[in-house]
């Protein structure tokens, strides 16, 4: 796939010195959904920001599709679709009337069609003649989706979209980012609902303290910082782990009627059935045996936990 946003040594500091991006490097290809997850302030706002050129970055350079976005700003941002947090619509305005300016915004001229298939993929066609104030704050956050595709640009950016949106709109969402990647668009996805990211990302990227900790496929990054996790649940209450089980470094949960054992899957042997024997040889009973998968959210908090942990 052939790169179609190009980040290179971008920072961002301002007047009172605050470092709010961090050298940071990205490359992102054509057609690809990027999920970005970082803490609140970790710098993901101002990093789309800066890419929009709605914030002017101190160093670096960022190209879209070839285009500097200083040197050539009108270009690059023409190919820019941009969902921003906030709801900043016109009350009175009507849907339609609403998408159609933002085409006409980027010099667009006038195609029904275009208006039309986009307003029903986001299922606002029915609601194309309501005003902004008449609709619920899901189908607000379509009109917002809608205005930034009105241009049909090549890359969009979604920051927190789904925020305070149902999870059945969310999932409604999600079909429509899928749709686009379809069609060639390339998505980058902000978001704290980590869910998201795990459902639709083909990469993810992780930003904390105006730096990028890592970017990596998605099942790559699963696959390789992934964990599976036994727990042993027992007939009786245990106040401490036997010394005869000490080598497996157990946990213990559930105020003692729980063993915790972690393992990795990709070692040749768990030494889950040795593990088992050696929990009976030592007189425990078990009621119930349970596996859990690490998911992409104890990943992240993993890695945000780590670098808090080396910066102080």
């Amino acid at each position: 796939m052939s790169t179609i946003l190009s980040i290179k040594n971008l920072r961002k500091q301002y007047e009172d010195g605050f470092e709010a991006l961090k050298t940071i490097s990205l490359d992102i290809n054509e057609g690809e959904i990027i999920a970005l997850l970082g803490p609140n302030g970790a710098g993901k706002t101002t990093l789309i920001s800066t890419v929009c050129g709605i914030t002017k970055p101190t160093a670096g350079t960022v190209t879209v599709a070839g285009f500097d976005i200083i040197k050539e700003y009108r270009s690059a941002r023409s190919l820019i679709g941009l969902v921003p947090q906030e709801i900043a619509l016109e009350p009175f305005g009507r849907v339609i009337s609403t998408v159609q300016f933002s085409r006409g915004l980027f010099g667009k001229s006038r195609n029904d069609a275009v208006i039309e298939d986009i307003l029903r993929r986001l299922s606002l066609w029915d609601k194309r003649n309501s005003q902004i104030r008449e609709l619920s704050g899901g189908m607000k956050r379509r009109v917002l989706i809608a205005k930034a595709l009105a241009h049909e640009p090549r890359i969009l950016f979604l920051d927190e979209p789904t925020a305070g949106v149902d999870v059945e709109l969310r999932k409604d969402m999600w079909a429509v980012v899928r749709k686009l990647r379809a069609d060639g668009v390339t998505t980058i996805l902000t978001t704290h609902y980590i869910e998201e990211a795990e459902a639709i990302a083909d990469r993810i990227g992780i930003i904390s303290e105006g730096e990028i900790l890592l970017v990596e496929e998605k099942n790559n990054l699963m696959a390789r910082m992934g964990q599976k996790q036994l727990e042993v649940q027992l007939t009786a209450r245990l106040s401490d782990i036997p010394i005869s089980l000490a080598n497996y470094e157990l946990g213990i949960a559930d105020e003692g009627w729980t063993l915790i054992y972690r393992y990795d899957l990709k070692a040749d042997r768990t030494g889950i059935t040795k593990l088992l024997t050696d929990v009976s040889a030592a007189g425990l009973q078990l009621r119930d045996v349970v596996t859990r998968q690490s998911s992409l959210e104890d990943i992240f908090v993993s890695l945000v936990r780590k670098d808090v942990e080396k910066v102080t």
